[in-house]
């Protein structure tokens, strides 16, 4: 992944967060982003969006699951 700057990326988790090498790679670039303090903008969940998501992903009915 080439547009990450790992070397910095890494100092910041390791050394700004005092994370363990585990947790570091244990996170979402999303993740890592959100402890840094960067600003995420998430779009609001539109109708068409919900209705999109209830298609792909229905409500299953009966059994566990």
């Amino acid at each position: 992944m080439s547009g990450f700057d790992w070397p910095a990326l890494m100092r910041a988790g390791l050394e700004g967060l005092r994370l363990r090498p585990a947790e570091f790679w244990a996170l979402t670039p999303a993740e890592l982003r959100m402890m840094l303090g960067a600003e995420q903008a998430v779009p609001p969940l539109t109708r068409a969006r919900l209705e999109e998501l209830a298609a792909a992903y229905p409500d299953r009915r009966g059994g566990n699951g």
